[in-house]
């Protein structure tokens, strides 16, 4: 398994995260599994996949708003294995922002970690990338292209995520792809003043259903695996939430 392709995913420890861990592990990758605060969670998440496979998941703990420390934690990740063959920007923050609350405190913690910090985790992983021909899946929104009410800072951090994974595949091209992932009605926060929300989201969904994290899984492995002449471009896995107003 030493040639296998080796994926660091960002905020691995739980939820759509855990799955791409899991996923794209049971497809004989090796991963590096970023998490912040979840320790508990990732150490038992690669104690199970380890004793499944020896060495074949590595953990790597830190603050992705501490921009100035991202070229190290990336020369950490890159020292496990020797290589990376892909980055996936999985980490993410949601929470509303009526527009009378919003502040320089909101701003920074929604669009640093979801839209800053995938952008110096890209620049920092640009050598090692390059060495791979590897490519980079960002974990965009549906509503990087239609707001969600009274979430206003979400939903301008998603869309600049989303112009962040054009923009990138044009700069990196020829010898790094960069594409993303738009998740629609798929594991929403476990609060229960979401609920009515998240049901009135799949009720305007074309398949009247919830996906699942292994939907979103799935696209991740085959922009890593298999799209191998794919740039630029952000999958919606919504079940049809696009297609409706």
């Amino acid at each position: 398994m030493e040639n296998s392709k080796v994926v660091m995913i960002t905020g691995g420890a739980r939820r759509i995260g855990a799955e791409l861990v899991r996923h794209l592990h049971r497809h004989e990758m090796r991963v590096i599994l970023h998490y912040r605060n979840s320790e508990s969670d990732a150490r038992s998440l690669a104690d199970e996949l380890n004793a499944r496979r020896s060495n074949s998941v590595r953990l790597l703990q830190g603050d992705l708003t501490e921009y100035a420390k991202i070229p190290a934690l990336m020369g950490r990740a890159f020292s496990f294995f020797e290589r990376l063959d892909a980055l996936v920007n999985n980490a993410s923050t949601f929470f509303p922002t009526a527009i009378e609350n919003i502040n320089e405190a909101a701003w920074e913690r929604l669009v640093g970690t979801n839209l800053k910090a995938p952008l110096y985790l890209i620049q920092a992983a640009v050598p090692y990338l390059e060495s791979t021909r590897g490519c980079v899946v960002n974990i965009v929104d549906i509503h990087a292209g239609r707001p969600l009410k009274g979430y206003p800072l979400y939903s301008i951090s998603k869309a600049g995520l989303a112009m962040l994974t054009r923009s990138m595949a044009r700069e990196l091209a020829p010898g790094i792809r960069v594409n993303g992932i738009a998740p629609g009605a798929i594991m929403w926060p476990e609060a229960e003043h979401y609920e009515a929300m998240h049901e009135e989201i799949i009720s305007r969904t074309a398949l009247k259903r919830e996906g699942s994290p292994c939907d979103i899984a799935d696209a991740a492995l085959f922009l890593i695996r298999h799209a191998n002449y794919v740039t630029g471009q952000v999958i919606a896995v919504d079940g049809g939430r696009t297609l409706s107003n």
